[in-house]
């Protein structure tokens, strides 16, 4: 799986989570959006559905399964969540360093 479909992903998830919410941000969702910290567009518990929903499709769409919100994750120096482009980057290095995340 590519980068940029990874990225396309999270966006695709992130823009029905943010429907379901109510209306969209005025500004474009790109992998620039914040997820996490000032001008995120999801609150805590929006975050916590969009790992969710990213790993449900990751796994039904793709065969790949990974967990997003682990201690890895949680303990690195900068948050893999700040954005959709770091949040891509980081499910592209899980697949990388284990390929055993996607079936056969």
């Amino acid at each position: 799986m590519q980068k940029t479909e990874i990225t396309e992903l999270i966006l695709s998830c992130l823009r029905g989570n943010l429907e379901a919410a109510g209306p969209l941000p005025a500004e474009p969702l790109t992998s620039e959006t914040r997820l996490l910290g000032r001008s995120a567009v999801l609150d805590s518990l929006g975050l916590v559905r969009l790992l969710l929903d990213v790993e449900l499709q990751l796994d039904s769409e793709h065969g790949i399964a990974v967990t997003l919100a682990d201690e890895r994750a949680m303990s690195q120096k900068h948050s893999p969540f700040r954005s959709v482009g770091t949040l891509a980057d980081y499910i592209d290095t899980l697949i990388q360093e284990d390929p055993s995340h996607a079936r056969a």
